[in-house]
């Protein structure tokens, strides 16, 4: 195993452990801690020859009823037999807006490093940075929206997302 997953699943591994730590309930929740709220994604992805895993964890701090900003960590891994592994991590920034209970808003702006070697010896290792910037809108009902999202800094070349728009899920609790 590369040096470098290994620090990317430990790093993973730790943020999860506090993720855990700060969801256990104390007696006295100061104020601050009253607003944050804790989600994520988790991912699982099997087919012909390839393999798609991916963790996300996040959290908001809600400043009032409409409005939340918040931060999350990503990993995936991503393997196609006999033909590349690909490791994704990274980060991002994310703004909500609730102007009616029912709909909420979002700006998220994602940055993730992709790291792809080539099973082929004639194909080169692909790294570079990936830079997203989501808008989105859902329908929101309690801590779950569902929606779509567009990235406005979509690029046919050089990109780890394949069209510019994107369905999403999310809940926080």
């Amino acid at each position: 195993m590369k040096i470098y997953a290994l620090k990317i699943y430990t790093t993973i591994i730790t943020l999860f452990l506090f993720q855990l730590a700060f969801c256990q309930e104390p007696s006295q929740k100061s104020e601050f801690w009253k607003k944050v709220q804790f989600g994520g994604g988790l991912g699982l992805g099997f087919g012909n020859n390839s393999t798609n895993i991916s963790v996300a964890p996040s959290a908001i701090y809600n400043f009032n009823e409409k409005v939340a900003l918040g931060l999350g960590i990503q990993y995936s891994y991503i393997r196609q037999k006999d033909f590349y592994t690909s490791h994704l991590y990274g980060g991002s920034i994310i703004g909500l807006v609730n102007p009616i209970p029912e709909v909420q808003l979002s700006a998220e702006l994602e940055e993730l490093r992709v790291n792809t070697d080539f099973e082929d010896s004639n194909l080169n290792t692909d790294n570079f940075w990936n830079t997203a910037l989501f808008l989105g809108a859902g329908y929101r009902t309690n801590n779950a929206t569902i929606g779509i999202r567009y990235n406005v800094l979509h690029k046919d070349r050089n990109n780890i997302y394949t069209t510019a728009f994107m369905p999403f899920v999310r809940v926080y609790f």
